[in-house]
This record gives structure tokens, C-alpha cells and sequence, in this order.
């Protein structure tokens, strides 16, 4: 498998490695290949006589205290050095202009390099009502970051929540990645407790069982995003990108590991039914994102099949969420569901 090979620059190594997973990801070379998200598998009952009007359609919500108008997601990524700051403000911008939520990429390198790229104040100014939201690894949590560091990953965006992502598959197929995890639970639980915000944990791409999901509840965790296979394998996006032949076929063996995100999404909330659920990985309509919203979401995530979009700008984004919104919009007319909530009480066959 021929490999993208790190730009020479003089970039600070993790601001290179995080262009590098940019680079792949938009390269097409990262997807799974024989798992999907699980929704093909999923079909409506169809409604012939809906008694509804198709522009009266509600599909606003709320999540974590925060309105939206429609119930998106513009997941976690980075944009790397060289192009980040314009895909932050383009994806701001989006979200301000559409009323949905955005997560930013990881913000430890902000911290470590200084390399804010558009992930600062400046992000809140383009988009001063969205809910908004912060991004750490559950790895950082171990030795770099502390409650000073963590108050100013809140503080440097504003941010209404923070995400704690969980990736330790893709940290051990890093070079020099973070393997250390033992005893990360009890330290998302005190996060959990001195946090003046709420904490969302999201797996990114391997999914969530509902096992370790009744342990991150027990934690006390406000959300979580089940950041199901299907999508993006960030174990194939570190076999892209290693100069190491054993350790990119080490990672080509586990480019179709994880959970479909269906799967994901139907046993955590039927674990937990309660708990506010993000439903990610392999979203690829609006007919994807109604299916995750019948099985427990209440917001519907996309990355990687944002990326392209975000990389052109914020109309390229606006064009991209039109196309899911008329979907949701199609298929929640076509059954019958004149809001979301009614599109969770309808039948599947």
C-alpha cells in the first residue's frame, strides 16, 4: 500500500501529524472497507396518507440546554497547519448561519505549540449563538492536562461543553502514541464532578458499547456520542500516513475494526435511555440521520464526510447541510412524523 509521506516543514511535529490525518482523509484512502455504518439494513414503514404539510415540518431540538435548529452536528476534526483557521472559520460561520452545534478538533495542540489556528475567541465571534464545544483526549487527561489546562481549553472558545475523545486503538498504532489507560476512568470522573460545564465522551470512529457507556454514566458524563464504524478508520488514516511497513500493515489489519454505529446507537440507548446520545460515524444522508435519530440520537454528527465541504468554504458547507436537512425533511414527511420526536415513535419493518 503506497503511503502519504509527512510533508517536510518546519512545522512542530503534532501540528504536522494532525495535517498529515487531513491529508488522508481527504485522499479517500481511509474509509472502512468491509464494515459499514449499519443503516442500509434499517428501512421505515411508509406513510401514503402523512396528513402533514412537508414545509411545516419541525426539526429543531435541543441538547445540553442549547436550542438548535436542526438537529446537526459538525463533528470534531482538525485542519491541520497551512489550512486549519480557514476551515474553522468556514465551519463557524456555517454553524452560525444554520443554528447547529460544532465541535473543534483536538485543542491540545493550542496548548502544547501554541498553534491556536483559528481555534480561539475568534471562532465564538463568528458564531456567537451556537453551542459550541471544546475537544481534549482522554489520554491527555493522564499527565498534560490539568484543571488550569482544561478551564483554558473551555476559555479559549467560549465553549458551552467539553468533548473527551477516546482513541486508544489509533494512539497504539502511533508512533509514540499514549498506551497508558489504566485508571483514565476515575480521572473523567473527577473531570466529571469539578467541570463547570457539561463533559460529552465520543469514541472517534470505533464506536461505544453499552457496557463501557453504563461506565462513562456512571461517571457522570452528560452525553455521549457513540462514534460508531463505518466511516472514516482512523486506524487506516495511521497506516496511511506511518514510514513504518510493519506498523501501517499492523494498522491495515484493523482499518475495519469497531461497532457499527446502528448497532452502537441501538444497545446504549436501550442501556441507557435516558442519557443524551450523538449518533456519528458513517453518516451519509439525511436518511442516515433519521435512521440514528429512530434509534436513540437526539443530534447526528458528520466529519470526515464534511471535510471536502469544509475545505471549500462555508457555502460549499451550507450546500452540504442543505442536502441532509431535505432528506430529514423528505423522510420525516414520508412517514408521517411532523417532528422528531414523533420520528422516534415510527415503525420500522
Amino acid at each position: 500500500m503506497k503511503r502519504l509521506r509527512p510533508v517536510e516543514t518546519r512545522e512542530a511535529p503534532m501540528a504536522a501529524r494532525k495535517r498529515g490525518h487531513i491529508e488522508a482523509v481527504l485522499s479517500g484512502r481511509a474509509q472502512a472497507c468491509r464494515v459499514d455504518a449499519g443503516f442500509d439494513a434499517i428501512r421505515f414503514e411508509p406513510c401514503a396518507l402523512p396528513e402533514l404539510d412537508l414545509e411545516t415540518i419541525d426539526l429543531s431540538t435541543r441538547f445540553l440546554g442549547k436550542p438548535l435548529k436542526l438537529p446537526f452536528l459538525i463533528s470534531s476534526m482538525t485542519g491541520g497547519q497551512g489550512g486549519a483557521e480557514r476551515i474553522n472559520a468556514a465551519l463557524a460561520e456555517a454553524a452560525q448561519a444554520l443554528g447547529i452545534a460544532l465541535g473543534v478538533g483536538s485543542q491540545r495542540i493550542a496548548l502544547a505549540e501554541g498553534g491556536r489556528e483559528g481555534i480561539d475567541r475568534s471562532l465564538r465571534r463568528r458564531a456567537p449563538d451556537i453551542a459550541l464545544y471544546g475537544n481534549i483526549g482522554a489520554a491527555q487527561l493522564q499527565r498534560d492536562f490539568g484543571s488550569m489546562e482544561l478551564l483554558r481549553v473551555l476559555e479559549m472558545i467560549e465553549a458551552d461543553a467539553l468533548i473527551v475523545h477516546l482513541n486508544p486503538l489509533q494512539e497504539a498504532l502511533q508512533q509514540g502514541g499514549d498506551v497508558h489507560w489504566s485508571g483514565l476512568l476515575c480521572k473523567i470522573e473527577r473531570l466529571c464532578r469539578t467541570l463547570p460545564l457539561p463533559v460529552i465522551v465520543k469514541e472517534v470512529g470505533f464506536g461505544i458499547s453499552a457496557g463501557v457507556a453504563l461506565r462513562l454514566a456512571g461517571c457522570g458524563v452528560a452525553a455521549i456520542d457513540v462514534a460508531g464504524a463505518g466511516g472514516t478508520s482512523w486506524s487506516a488514516v495511521e497506516g496511511v500516513l506511518s514510514d513504518d511497513p510493519r506498523r501501517a500493515a499492523l494498522a491495515e489489519v484493523f482499518r475495519d475494526w469497531g461497532m457499527p454505529t446502528a448497532t452502537a446507537l441501538r444497545e446504549v440507548h436501550a442501556a441507557l435511555p435516558s442519557m443524551p446520545l450523538i449518533g456519528s460515524g458513517g453518516i451519509r444522508s439525511g436518511l442516515d440521520a433519521a435512521k440514528a435519530i429512530r434509534l436513540g440520537a437526539d443530534v447526528v454528527g458528520q466529519a470526515g464526510a464534511l471535510l471536502r465541504a469544509a475545505v471549500e468554504g462555508p457555502d460549499a458547507v451550507l450546500a452540504h447541510f442543505g442536502q441532509l436537512e431535505s432528506a430529514l425533511r423528505l423522510t420525516c414527511f414520508a412517514t408521517g412524523a411532523g417532528d422528531l420526536a414523533a420520528l422516534r415513535r415510527v415503525r420500522l419493518l
